[in-house]
């Protein structure tokens, strides 16, 4: 795992390693919609949560009380102040692909296989946005910087974790064009072998350039080159990754 330091914020980017599923997923996939045996996701979940656990000692042991989500390539961002997500009642994630909070100890969840895991820290809040193509055109990033600045006016640091880079992503030559004409000329890019690509790091950052956060980092690995990391576009049916950002 990636861990990162943001101030107040903590952010752990996953990887494939240390879980008990079996292949295809193999070995700690997350995610409990593509297939994996429900009580190995759980297990997995519960061998992450109890690892951050010891490592900081806000972080609840009960992957329950972590704000998972149901990604559905959108731009809503769900705020998670205001339940119990241990209370037994809550049995089904909200519907969403980013999530805020300013409360200590919340950690936020979003998962990935290619697309892009980020997370966006400042004083006093913390949000974690996934964004694939469909993201970054329906301005999901935006969406996830609007509400953090909801919660806080000071300096985002964004942090832009494991995702497909354009050397292996191809990509339609008319969707391209639409991606190009939201986020501008640099988006578009080539694969290894010449065809039309899109680059998803550089969509990041020009999306976050459209609401003034110019402090991106990015750990610089591609899923589809990573035997370390699940990929959607290599693999077809995989597991799924994840990063987790909270506040100390």
């Amino acid at each position: 795992m990636i861990a990162c330091e943001l101030g107040t914020v903590r952010a752990w980017f996953t990887d494939r390693w240390g879980g008990v599923s079996i292949p295809p997923y193999k070995s700690a996939n997350l995610a409990g919609h593509v297939g994996d045996a429900a009580t190995d996701v759980a297990e997995n979940r519960r061998a992450l949560a109890a690892r951050l656990a010891d490592d900081d000692d806000v972080v609840p042991r009960d992957p329950k009380a972590w704000q998972w989500l149901t990604q559905v390539h959108g731009r809503d961002v769900i705020a998670s102040e205001a339940m119990d997500l241990a209370d037994a009642s809550v049995t089904v994630a909200p519907t969403g692909d980013g999530a805020v909070t300013a409360l200590v100890g919340r950690p936020l969840v979003v998962m990935a296989a290619d697309c892009a895991p980020l997370v966006l820290a400042a004083e006093g809040a913390v949000a974690v946005v996934h964004a694939g193509w469909p993201g970054l055109e329906s301005g999901v990033i935006e969406a996830g910087v609007e509400a953090l600045r909801a919660r806080t006016r000071a300096p985002v640091h964004a942090v832009l974790g494991p995702c497909i880079r354009p050397s292996r992503y191809e990509f339609g030559p008319d969707l391209l064009r639409r991606i190009v004409d939201r986020l501008g000329p640099e988006v578009a890019s080539r694969t290894a072998t010449g065809a039309p690509a899109l680059d998803i790091p550089a969509g990041v950052r020009a999306a976050l350039g459209r609401v003034g956060v110019d402090r991106l980092d990015d750990v610089g690995i591609c899923t589809a080159a990573s035997a370390d990391h699940f990929s959607h576009r290599r693999d077809g049916t995989t597991g799924r990754h994840a990063v987790v950002a909270f506040r100390t």
